[in-house]
Parts: structure tokens; sequence; C-alpha cells
């Protein structure tokens, strides 16, 4: 942020920023990010780490590494000057385990490029946005544009298990930044929040009793049956009209169920876990009562059957910034100098941003890929999305920091 507050950025800036960036070189740095697994378990992204120091460091950036287990360093590297105002770029360098591996076409740490694609384990989720943000930071400092604020490219461990290393570069880096974008796949849009989790355990109790004499028993996966069927019937319809402006609307899915004692035995036992999403204005400590409500009287009058319903260990509420903030709108302006959506959206997934949003930093979401790819067989992103990424977290950065924004 400049001295006056205003967002925005003097043509010939841009010009020397944009001219920094080598499309080869930010190519090459993801293929290079992709060919070194960081799995997540076990977590260790050492080697994902050195991948992103050492240009950050060839470039003048003060680099740091801080710890929160064995194997897992979260890099902190700054540059500009240092009683400015202070900019964060965050993301995360573990990715998901790569499944079945016959089901991949292409090689899962290969970063293979076929027809105009990177592929590979974390191409999108979440390397392609570690690129733009390493890259776009490099330009800036290459630039030699002056600076009034300083900038922190920040990539983490634990994004995909525990978000512990976001939550410890928070605690112990000593950053203070008026604003957070953190690197996810949003296709390039500015997404202002992310939805809120609450998940929910349902479990049914009944009485064992042999397969033969099934009257004998009290049958749980019936019971359960029978929420699932309520829960289909009466919760849905009020989360489709549960919406905002920026979000799908509100969502509940029966991921998984846990249930039998043997296939001749009537189960006693049987539970499913609700993944509930959450848009801004839901209270997560209410919908576990929605959901017991719903599930009581699903299996009311059935003998010998009772239910219990519990929240997860994690519930919380949606994040939300300031939508005419300066933060979307240094991200729109980078945009709308490219090319890009400038309609402002919301993030579906969960992400460490949350982590940064209720530590009292505004945050917002940003960066290439198809979120639909994550976690998948042959995941992939495109090559002009993460130039066109890198391009925009750039001048987002001279828009924020920059002498000559406007």
């Amino acid at each position: 942020m400049n001295a006056s507050g205003s967002v925005g950025f003097r043509d010939d800036e841009a010009v020397a920023v944009l001219a920094a960036i080598d499309a080869d070189e930010t190519i090459a740095f993801l293929q290079a990010l992709v060919r070194t697994p960081s799995v997540n378990p076990p977590g260790d992204i050492s080697e994902a780490i050195a991948v992103c120091a050492r240009p950050l460091e060839a470039a003048g950036f003060a680099v740091r590494t801080l710890a929160h287990e064995v194997g897992k360093p979260n890099l902190v590297a700054e540059w500009g000057p240092e009683n400015g105002p202070l900019l964060a770029f965050n993301a995360h360098l573990d990715v998901v385990p790569i499944g079945d591996e016959a089901a991949w076409s292409h090689p899962p740490f290969g970063g293979e490029i076929v027809d105009g694609r990177v592929y590979g384990r974390g191409a999108g989720d979440d390397k392609a946005s570690v690129t733009a943000q390493v890259m776009g930071g490099i330009a800036l400092a290459r630039s030699g544009v002056p600076l009034r604020g300083r900038l922190a490219v920040t990539e983490v461990a634990d994004e995909e298990t525990s978000g512990a290393g976001a939550r410890y570069v928070i605690a112990a880096a000593g950053l203070r930044p008026f604003g957070v974008i953190v690197g996810e796949q949003t296709l390039n849009r500015v997404a202002v929040g992310e939805k809120g989790t609450a998940g929910v355990t349902v479990t049914v109790s009944g009485r064992t009793a042999h397969g033969a004499l099934p009257w004998e028993g009290a049958n749980a996966v019936e019971g359960i049956a029978r929420v699932i069927v309520a829960l289909g019937d009466e919760l849905q319809p009020r989360l489709r009209e549960r919406t905002h402006p920026y979000f799908k609307p509100s969502s509940a899915s029966v991921n998984l169920i846990e249930g039998g004692v043997k296939a001749n035995v009537v189960p006693d036992r049987c539970s499913i876990f609700i993944d509930r999403r959450l848009v801004p204005g839901e209270d997560p400590r209410e919908t576990t009562a929605e959901i017991r409500s719903i599930a009581e009287q699903a299996v009311a009058g059935l003998p010998g059957i009772s239910v219990a319903v519990e929240p997860g260990e994690e519930a919380r509420g949606a994040t939300m910034s300031d939508p005419e903030g300066e933060l979307a709108r240094a991200m729109l302006a980078a945009n709308r100098y490219l090319g890009l959506s400038t309609e402002l959206t919301g993030f579906s997934m969960a992400t460490d941003g949350r982590h940064f949003a209720e530590a009292g930093y505004p945050t917002i979401i940003y960066g290439p890929g198809d979120p639909r790819l994550a976690h998948v067989p042959d995941e992939w992103v495109g090559v002009d999305e993460v130039l066109e990424a890198t391009r925009a977290y750039a001048l987002a950065a001279l828009a924020l920091l920059g002498s000559g924004a406007r």
C-alpha cells in the first residue's frame, strides 16, 4: 500500500516488472518443483524448499526457514525496505499421495509438458501457485522498480493435513502483514474468502441378533439408511436456499459410512460422516443441532434404535475479506491490466487462508488451475495460466507496494 492508501501502478513500472518475467524460466521452475516429490504424509518438503530458495536468494531476497517439525521447513523470503508496510504471499509445497499409479497416463512426478499443460502431482495444487508467487516476486526484485513496502514470500508445509506450517509461520516468523494473498486453484479469479467446514458424525445404535432371526435384533444399518434419506429430503432443500453472491450454495455430503459385525449378524451399530460446507452467515455451532433434529425424527419410533450426533474436531465459519478492500482492488487491477477476469468469487475448499484470516490479517485467494483437477490422476495446469498468474502476482504486489501507485 502506498502512503495515500490508494491501489494501482504506473504503466512504465508495470512494463518493467512484466519484462523481468522469463516464461521459459518460470515453467522450468514449475517442472523442477513437480519433479521434487513432497507427498504428505510424510510431508517432507525439504528438497522443494531448496528449489524455491535458490532463485530467491540469487535475486537478492533475504531467505530463512522455520521448521515446525523435522523435514518440514517453512520458507520466508523478503524483499524491499524493512520500514515499509508488509505484503505476504503464501502457498504450500506439500501434495497428496498419487493413489494408484496405473491410473496415470503421465508420470506423477515427471513434470511433462503435453499440449500446453504441465502434468504431475501438485502441478496445480499447489506448485503452480508457488511458482507464480516465487517468480512474480523475483520479477519485482529484478525490475529495479523502487518500492515503498516489503514483500514476504512464504511457502509452507502441511496444508494438506493440519495447516501446521502456516500456523507456525504466523506465530514464529514475526511478520505483521497488512494483507495476505494465498495461492490456490481459482482459475486466476479473485476469491475474497473461503467456505467454512463443520463435519458431523451420526451414529445409530441397535441390537445384535442372528441374521436368520432379524426380528430379534434392531438393525442399525436400516436406521442409518432412514437418516440418509431424511437428510436428502429435509436438509438438502434448505441448503440450496442458503446462498451468497460469491459462493456456491451451502452443502452437505455423506462421505464415510461404517457399520456391521459380519454377514450373518444383525448390526448393532452404524455411523456416517457428513461433510458440511458453510457459506458466510452460517454458524458452525448450529449445524450439529440441525442434523441431530433430522436424525432423531428419522429413527423415532423404531424399536431398540437410538441415535447420537457429534461435531467433528474442527468447526469454523466461512472467512471473508472486504470485497472493496485494497487486496481485492489490487488483484483486480492486475487482472484488468492483463485482460483476465474481474469478477469476484469465493473458494469452496479449505485453504491455509483461514489461518491468516483468523489471525486478523485480510486475506484473499488467487492462483492458476482448476480446483476440480486437484487430487486426481493426471493432475495438470495450463502453461498459459501459470504465466498469467505470475504476471498478476507481480502486478498486484506492485500496486500495493510500488512508489508509483495511484
